[in-house]
Parts: C-alpha cells; sequence; structure tokens
C-alpha cells in the first residue's frame, strides 16, 4: 500500500511537471510570435495618425469602429460583428482661455507727493494667462465668459469649514496633488480624481461659481488634463475646467499673497443630443464549452486634446493581436473567446454596460473577462477581482510569467468596461502596466503614438494571449 502511495504521488508531480513543461512551451511560441511577427504597432499608428481623437459621437469614433472592424474580422475570427448602442455626445468648442488679474502689494504709507493712488494701483496691476482645459461633460461658461474671485481648496471637508459665505459668487479652486510617495501611481490617482469628478458638485452646493481642478498627474508641466466630470440635477451645474500642474502651483503660490486676484475663464463646450454608436466584438467559437467566453478588450473611444495612444489605442491593438496571436499559432480553444472594442468608457461606461446587459439577457456565461486600460508600457502582471480560487490560479502561474517579468499577480482590479460582468459571476483580470509615466500623458495632449514603445506594446499583447490560453486550459 506505501508503493502504490508513492507511486501515485510520483505521477501526480509528474503529470504537474508536464503539464507546466507543455505550457511553458506554447507561453514561449506566442511570446516570440508577438516580438517576431506582429503588426499591432502599425495598426495603433494608423488609428492614431489615420483618425486621431475618437471621443463618444465623434466622425472619428466612427472611423475607429469600421477599422477594428476589419482589423478584426482579418485575424481569421468565426464572426466579427457590430453591438448597436446609443452614446452621449460631448464637444468641447473653440480653445478655453483663463486669465488672472492680481494687484501687488502697493506701499501707501510711503507713497511719493507726486504720485496718485490711483496711478500706483494702476501701474501695480497684473495679469497671466493659464493653461486650462474644460472637463469633459462641462457646461459652457456664459457668453463672453466669466470672472470672479478664487478661492483654494485642498480638501472636500474644507467647503464645509468655509460655507457658504465664504464660497458664494467665488470660483473655487482645487489643489490636491497626487501623492508621489506611491509606487504604483494608480494608488494616488483615486484621491486626487475626486475632485475632477465630483468637484463642481460639492463646490455648487456652497454658491461657486465655476471649478478649476489641478491637472490629475504626476508630472509638473504646461499641459492640463481632461477627464469626465459628473452633475446632479439637482444642484446648480456650474463650469468645470483642469488647470496644468505648473499653472496651479504658481496660482497657489500668489493666492497667498494675492488674496483678491480676479479669475476671468472662458469655455465653450456643450452637449449635444445622443448618437447612434456601437462596441465592435470579434468571435472564436470554442471546441468544448462553445456557450461559455472569454474575453478581451479595451475601450476605443479615446479624450479629443490627443490621439488616445496609450488610453486606450494601446489597449485596443493588444487585444486584437493577443487574438491574432492565438490563431497564427492554430490555437483551437476549449471556450470561445471574445475580442470587445468597447465604445464610451470615457465619459460614460455605456459600452460595458451594453455588452453586460445583452450577455446577461442571453444568458451567457462568461468565465473570465480581461481588460486592458492602463496604458501600452512594460507589462508587470495582472490584477484580479473574483473569487479566492481565482486569485490563487493567477498566483500557481508565477513561474510560467517570470521569464518575461511579469511579477505583480496579487492587486484587486478588473477594468471598468467589465465589472459589470462581475455581478454575472465572472472572474475580472486587468493588465499591469509599468505605472511610472502614465499619468504623464494621462488624457493630456501629449497622449500620442511617439510615446508609445513598440517592443512594450507587443509584450503586453503576449502577455494577454498567454493568459487567455491559461484560463481557456484551466477553466471549465
Amino acid at each position: 500500500m506505501k508503493y502504490i502511495f508513492l507511486f501515485s504521488i510520483a505521477i501526480y508531480f509528474t503529470n504537474g511537471i508536464s503539464a507546466q513543461s507543455t505550457d511553458s512551451i506554447f507561453i514561449k511560441k506566442i511570446y516570440t510570435e508577438a516580438l517576431t511577427n506582429s503588426g499591432c504597432y502599425e495598426n495603433l499608428r494608423y488609428l492614431c495618425k489615420n483618425i486621431g481623437p475618437r471621443l463618444s459621437g465623434s466622425e472619428n469614433a466612427e472611423k475607429a469602429i469600421n477599422f477594428t472592424h476589419e482589423l478584426i474580422e482579418k485575424t481569421g475570427v468565426t464572426k466579427a460583428y457590430y453591438q448597436p448602442l446609443t452614446v452621449p455626445h460631448w464637444v468641447r468648442g473653440d480653445k478655453e482661455t483663463a486669465v488672472i488679474s492680481f494687484i501687488d502689494e502697493v506701499d501707501f504709507e510711503n507713497l511719493r507727493k507726486d504720485d496718485s493712488k490711483e496711478a500706483l494701483v494702476k501701474s501695480k496691476r497684473k495679469s497671466k494667462k493659464f493653461n486650462i482645459c474644460a472637463l469633459g461633460g462641462s457646461i459652457g461658461t456664459p457668453e463672453g465668459g466669466m470672472a470672479a474671485k478664487i478661492i483654494e481648496i485642498h480638501r472636500f471637508s474644507e467647503l464645509d469649514s468655509i460655507g457658504r459665505n465664504g464660497i458664494e459668487g467665488k470660483i473655487v479652486f482645487y489643489n490636491s496633488p497626487m501623492d508621489a510617495t506611491k509606487i504604483n501611481t494608480f494608488e494616488a490617482y483615486g484621491p486626487a480624481v475626486q475632485f475632477r469628478s465630483k468637484g463642481a458638485i460639492n463646490a455648487a452646493k456652497y454658491g461657486a461659481v465655476a471649478v478649476v481642478v489641478r491637472s490629475v498627474t504626476t508630472a509638473i508641466d504646461d499641459y492640463p488634463h481632461t477627464g469626465a466630470m459628473r452633475y446632479v440635477d439637482t444642484i446648480p451645474k456650474i463650469p468645470a475646467c483642469a488647470i496644468s500642474t505648473k499653472d496651479a502651483e504658481w496660482l497657489s503660490i500668489n493666492l497667498k499673497s494675492n488674496p483678491n486676484s480676479e479669475l476671468q475663464i472662458q469655455l465653450f463646450c456643450k452637449t449635444l443630443p445622443d448618437v447612434e454608436s456601437a462596441n465592435v466584438i470579434g468571435e472564436i467559437k470554442g471546441s468544448t464549452y462553445s456557450n461559455k467566453y472569454i474575453i478581451v478588450g479595451g475601450h476605443l473611444d479615446s479624450w479629443d486634446l490627443a490621439e488616445g495612444a496609450h488610453d486606450d489605442g494601446a489597449g485596443v491593438m493588444q487585444s486584437i493581436e493577443a487574438i491574432r496571436i492565438l490563431k497564427n499559432l492554430g490555437y483551437k480553444p476549449k471556450h470561445s473567446l471574445r475580442c470587445v472594442m468597447f465604445m464610451n468608457e470615457e465619459n460614460g461606461l455605456r459600452g460595458g454596460e451594453q455588452y453586460a446587459k445583452e450577455a446577461k439577457e442571453k444568458g451567457e456565461i462568461h468565465v473570465a473577462a480581461i481588460e486592458t486600460d492602463a496604458g501600452g508600457f512594460a507589462p508587470r502582471g495582472f490584477a484580479s477581482e473574483g473569487n479566492v480560487e481565482n486569485k490563487q490560479q493567477l498566483k500557481s502561474w508565477t513561474k510560467l510569467f517570470e521569464p518575461y517579468n511579469l511579477h505583480s499577480f496579487t492587486g484587486n482590479g478588473g477594468g471598468a468596461d467589465i465589472y459589470k460582468l462581475k455581478e454575472q459571476g465572472s472572474a475580472l483580470y486587468e493588465l499591469e502596466p509599468e505605472s511610472q509615466r502614465y499619468f504623464d500623458v494621462h488624457h493630456s495632449a501629449l497622449d500620442v503614438f511617439e510615446n508609445v514603445n513598440k517592443r512594450e506594446l507587443e509584450l503586453g499583447a503576449a502577455s494577454l494571449a498567454a493568459l487567455i490560453y491559461l484560463l481557456d486550459q484551466n477553466s471549465k
């Protein structure tokens, strides 16, 4: 009996080692294919340079839908199709302007006899232009712009302590930098971005006439970063814009010595009626569990200030490339695989919501959903959300990923477009690239193709393909 037990243990470990060896060999093929035969970098070039910014409802968004449908179809998927939906249509309009005017301290006590107070004040009046951009979804200013005194706020609790008497009729300047001590910059993003998303709502409660929000970035530069903001119908809607970090630093210093400074801003943005749009889906039918799905995707829309190269052109092209790699290697998946290009992540999440809604209505079972929406930088691992078994399974593949410098598998996260699938029992995964440079370009004019590295982009695509393969092989 003792020998039978030992023999069983030996068979168990031999089979485990054999499976690991088989997986290791195939994953090596995946990375070789990605690094020697990939077209995702050139596809991203076309998306960025020939189509450009792709805000929901725009003509460019429609062009991007058709382009990616052609790309996924060329990979040889079983079928490629559109998933119709309606999206919001916000437009920026003309370039925004912001000018501060202030009076340097005037020494009236030592006023010379031949000087008048009026002349001295006039000579001390100064102005400075700021780099700003409207936040997505903001209303515009009245025709000709608006001007008001500024009050600096660092946390929402200050609004409560100052109260309506100190805020009413003023422009609230939210100056809350991202925490530079966070090594994973996404951990610093959440606390800072709340001022962008909820700042107008909270300031309007106290009678503010507009808000100016420090750009949510780790860089100190002249580029303002846009992003979605929100209103609620029960609170007055006020204009909202972002200011570059360099100008935010200057403004904060200036307000200390010139608290009565006046800021004039002019925003030309507005919201138009909703527009018909679509998600783009490519599907490979599974051989064993064809009624169960593993999906990978990113969002096709981008903000209008730049080309949306990292956010999220890179994620879209990596997702398509992951499917192409598996097809090109002749891989026959057990589960049905889908590549999904979601529309309207940036200012509405309607693409993700529509996908989850239809999946629920059809009774589809999603074994796993993978999102890539953190830039095309060097991959470092995967975050996950699901039960304990899902997380343990991901961690068990550490040695398979180690040769490719993927080492982070303990983070929580799944991505905004796939999040509602969690309610339907799907395990969620999100590619985690190196995060140090992401917020330098995020939602700004710097998010262009030239800031994407070809090899890093391809490594991310290979990492996605490897995870899809492992999930497909080890799920039922």
